[in-house]
């Protein structure tokens, strides 16, 4: 059972009990402290309760009993120094002889988290009192970034802090540096930007995820290209987390399935491991806010040890079953080459799946009170599934319900189709997961009894839609939509298809006299009456030599209320491709949300000194919670004031790029130069491979010139990559090789100096893309038009002023619509044409640009090293074979790619023209916050879901009598220590 509210007491923060059980605060302060106490500790003593909604801005305010109309001061940095101090000391998870990084850091957190507590106890208590409708946002990622940087830019302290971390002989900057290595890429990202976005507009939300012991990997660069070591985010501890451990819940694997006396059935046996509660408190911006990430760790009851086995000297098997529970939160995405990959894959799907659903009941069985009326489940409770990973949810619902609750079939298949949605991430087939019916049967044996059902219920509406008499189109429809793929039909369902037996017309029958005499059929008639009968009954048998799959897409399609894609043009390719026969079907199910990220963390915070140019020419710092007030920069973008203040804090960020890469890479790079920047996950369909084959057809081209003639020619540019490439994924890994050598034979070139360097950053990640992106100039999003679902990177660089480069794809569409065209550089093919292009490839009708080919026989003839890049080369070859023919057409727009760079290179020399450029590409990104998506979510998948009254102050006065903060704790245990410690040198004087 969950344990709701956040407590203050469960921290580690609160170590010294003595001060906090059964403090009265009135009561006591005065004894408690001979010095002044800092303003900071007075806001407990002087308290407005004011009530604010977001949504209508109203405001009431709430006077304490004890407040004669005082204005609550906000905390200084030295009561702020003073808390930092007393978890140095009183919370160690380091020696106390010194005041580090990794000290300083923890200590500040877990300052931080303090106030949270309070934010987080008091959201929650409202929500259990108000019993609102709530969502829950169920994803494998979480790329969160550094959190000490958002939550004190939340909470509007980060001046105040970094203050206090100046006095104790620190920078702010430099504290903050770690993060969560709970993701990969846009979908951790984008899951993270949500949570933000649901707790800064007040919507009460809740976050579920795993917590990744290593992440999903470091990346280094070395000699060979990339290799791969566990991530060590969790060495030293993570101060944002609290654990919950009276939070926990059964997973159960394998087993077998009963049926009772009763008709019901009853999953027994197996292999049980335990999920654990990890809390991360998540603050919404200028709000007393503050929602949760619940995230699960696993591990084994104390009596699964084999403690005779270890005395016996049998250590694997003493540790077996711990070592087998643990594993499953080792790392994100293990490999699933093996049988066994696919088995930890599937187990943390489950897990993510059984846990949170488990929790979520829990919820609602507790703010419901007795007896639980199950029909108002999904009028309180919204499950969104973040991409095909938390597929299981339906099942395991639907489980519970029926085998735990007791509800009926259809009770529960009503319940779950209006509790849960889905947001589709790909058009890729292989990201459109499909598992295994043999595994999943082994491993989840109930679930794919579950899944069975409700492939049944969807072949029955199918065939009341379009009936029986079109039998090739009914054959057309199962194999597109049904759930099991390659799988026998029901008998029940075989028995619909059995046409009825042809009944003459008896009125204009004669009599015809027929002999005694039998007469035997002939072989043609033998073999006509054959083929009659077996017209009658379909079949509809699988194919022997193609596996049995469960399709994790089509499940949450069926299962869902509703569905929708990332961008425009990727919501249309689901429409009309991906799920074109069940949107012909279902069409209210469909819709789009345009990703948004979050502009507190990706302007605000990351790029302090555009976000004051803007609140300067706009007039206000509301942009940050209403980025349409960002539009307003457009009608100052020729004013030379602006473009000269624009132009400087580029350049100021540029020189922070430049220390980052020397820091990083020994490299040094010319803030002059161009900043030319790709920086997403490495794969084929984004195509940094076109981009490096375009940086080698520029290297080459000035090698051919004189130097005058390379200077008139070409504008320096700053050629930057980042990215990591799925450890099995060896094309990929290819790629990242080929950059990192021609970056060594470039950047040590002396011929061409600082007109073009290649560099390629080492585990990107958000903390690095918070360094680059304000300092990029250009930014390159090329993937392969109609692959790329939306892309959330490619509305960061646009709201830091930078231009891009790229295709008709995903946001890019929308994007180019809102910054103009004339501030986009367009090429390449539209994604109506991609089928088209790949057939004409096909059929031999391709003819490669010559410079392509030039590029490629460069790269050949060893001018980047004795690395065989046959491989890599001979994939954009040929016509047809798996790894062959250049199916993401990177020779097909390389022409086009390089007439635009040409482009680009016209456009940076005319400064002017640029700097409007990019004050326009902010102006026009307004439209890509989330905030807005989350808006536009509320009236489809969070329908009900409604902004909360933010309570700035919550706690009433009565409350004021027990509630001690871990703030307070922790100044009045500072200034005992700090009495005693007079006391004791003055004995020993």
């Amino acid at each position: 059972m969950s344990t709701l509210p956040f407590s203050a007491a469960q921290s580690s923060s609160v170590s010294c009990s003595t001060f906090v059980s059964g403090f009265n605060y009135r009561a006591s302060r005065s004894n408690l402290f001979p010095v002044r106490t800092p303003r900071f500790f007075n806001r407990l003593a002087r308290r407005n309760l004011s009530v604010k909604n977001i949504a209508s801005d109203r405001r009431q305010e709430l006077k304490d009993p004890s407040v004669n109309g005082e204005e609550t001061p906000e905390p200084d940095s030295a009561s702020i120094a003073a808390s930092i101090q007393y978890h140095a000391e009183f919370t160690p998870l380091f020696s106390p002889e010194h005041f580090d990084l990794p000290k300083a850091f923890v200590a500040t957190a877990e300052s931080v988290r303090d106030s949270l507590i309070i934010n987080w106890n008091a959201t929650y208590k409202y929500y259990e009192k108000m019993n609102v409708k709530q969502a829950y946002y169920l994803s494998m990622e979480y790329l969160q970034g550094r959190a000490l940087l958002n939550a004190i830019g939340n909470l509007e302290l980060s001046g105040a802090y970094a203050d206090a971390l100046r006095k104790l002989g620190h920078e702010l900057e430099n504290v903050a540096r770690a993060y969560a290595a709970l993701g990969n890429g846009g979908l951790g990202r984008l899951a993270s930007c949500f949570l933000d976005s649901l707790a800064t507009l007040n919507y009460p939300a809740w976050g579920y995820g795993l917590r990744y012991k290593y992440g999903l990997f470091k990346q280094l660069i070395t000699k060979d290209g990339q290799e791969e070591v566990a991530e060590n985010w969790l060495e030293m501890g993570n101060p944002w987390e609290i654990v919950r451990n009276d939070v926990s819940y059964s997973v159960k694997f394998y087993g077998e399935v009963i049926s009772k006396p009763d008709g019901s059935k009853e999953w027994i046996g197996g292999e049980n491991i335990t999920a654990v509660a990890y809390d991360v408190p998540i603050p919404g911006y200028k709000t007393k806010t503050t929602i949760n990430l619940r995230l699960w760790s696993t591990k084994v009851a104390p009596n699964e040890f084999d403690l005779r086995a270890y005395n016996d000297g049998d250590h694997a098997k003493a540790c077996a079953a711990l070592k087998n529970a643990e594993k499953i939160c080792y790392i994100l995405y293990p490999g699933d080459e093996s049988i066994e990959g696919k088995i930890l894959r599937l187990k943390q799907q489950y897990t993510l799946c059984s846990a949170s659903l488990q929790d979520i009941i829990a919820h609602f069985e507790k703010r419901s009170g007795k007896p639980v009326n199950w029909e108002k489940f999904p009028e309180k409770v919204a499950v969104q599934m973040n991409d095909t990973h938390p597929t299981l949810c339906i099942p395991e619902l639907i489980r519970i319900l029926i085998d735990l609750k007791g509800l009926s079939w259809k009770e529960s298949w009503d319940i779950t189709q209006r509790t849960v949605a889905y947001t589709n991430h790909t058009v890729l087939p292989e990201a459109l997961e499909k598992w295994s019916l043999d595994l999943l049967q082994e491993l989840l044996p109930r679930h794919v009894e579950i899944i069975r059902m409700i492939d049944e219920e969807l072949i029955r509406t199918i065939i009341a839609e379009y009936g029986t008499e079109n039998l090739d189109l009914l054959q057309h429809k199962l194999k597109q939509m049904r759930i099991l793929d390659n799988i026998e039909l029901p008998d029940s369902v075989l028995e619909l298809l059995v046409k009825p037996e042809e009944s003459s017309a008896v009125d204009s029958i004669e009599e015809v006299e027929v002999s005694d005499e039998e007469t035997e059929p002939t072989d043609e008639e033998q073999s006509e009456e054959q083929d009659t009968n077996a017209k009658d009954v379909v079949t509809f048998e699988p194919d022997p030599n193609l596996p049995k799959t469960v399709r994790m897409a089509n499940l949450c399609v069926v299962g869902g209320s509703a569905v929708n894609g990332v961008a425009e043009i990727h919501s249309e390719i689901v429409k009309n491709e991906v799920f074109n026969e069940f949107y012909k079907m279902w069409p209210e199910k469909f819709q789009n949300k345009t990703n948004g990220v979050t502009p507190r963390r990706w302007i605000r915070f990351c790029n302090p000194v555009l976000s004051e140019i803007i609140t300067k020419w706009t007039g206000t710092d509301d942009w940050v919670l209403n980025t349409e007030k960002l539009s307003t920069l457009a009608k100052f973008s020729d004013n030379e004031d602006l473009q000269s203040e624009w132009r400087e804090a580029k350049r100021i960020n540029k020189i922070k790029v430049a220390d980052f890469i020397k820091e990083k890479t020994g490299y040094i790079v010319n803030p002059d130069a161009m900043f030319d920047v790709q920086v997403k996950r490495m794969h084929e369909y984004k195509r940094q491979l076109l981009n490096i084959m375009g940086i080698v057809y520029r290297y080459k081209k000035m090698k051919e010139m004189s130097p005058e003639e390379r200077k008139a020619r070409y504008v320096p540019r700053v050629c930057i990559f980042g990215g990591k490439a799925f450890a099995t994924y060896v094309q990929a890994k290819r790629i990242v090789k080929f950059i990192t050598d021609v970056g060594t034979t470039v950047n040590h070139d002396a011929d061409i100096g600082d007109l073009l360097k290649v560099v390629f950053v080492p585990d990107y990640n958000v903390s690095v893309a918070e360094v680059l992106i304000p300092g990029t100039e250009l930014s390159q999003h090329i993937s392969t038009a109609g692959m790329e679902a939306s892309g959330t990177s490619n509305m960061k660089f646009a709201m830091n002023g930078c231009i891009l480069i790229g295709t008709l794809d995903g946001a890019n569409v929308e994007i180019r619509q809102e910054v103009g065209e004339d501030n986009f550089f367009l090429f390449g093919a539209e994604a109506h044409e991609i089928a088209g292009l790949r057939k004409e490839r096909a059929e031999g009708k391709f003819i490669p640009d010559p410079r392509f080919e030039e590029v490629k026989a460069f790269v050949r003839n060893g001018v980047f090293g004795n690395y065989n890049y046959e491989e890599l080369m001979g994939s954009l070859e040929g016509n047809e074979g798996y790894g062959r023919a250049d199916y993401f057409l990177v020779g097909k727009d390389f022409p086009s790619y390089v007439e635009c760079q040409e482009k680009v290179d016209e456009a940076y020399k005319d400064q002017k023209r640029w700097t409007k450029m990019s004050i326009l590409n902010t102006a026009g990104s307004y439209k890509f916050s989330s905030d807005r998506t989350i808006r536009e979510a509320r009236g489809a998948n969070y329908t009900g879901v409604n902004p909360t009254f933010d309570l700035q102050e919550t706690m009433a006065a009565e409350d004021q009598e027990l509630n001690i903060t871990a703030w307070m704790a922790s100044f009045m245990c500072l200034q005992k220590q700090r009495k005693h410690q007079a006391v004791c040198g003055q004995r020993s004087n």
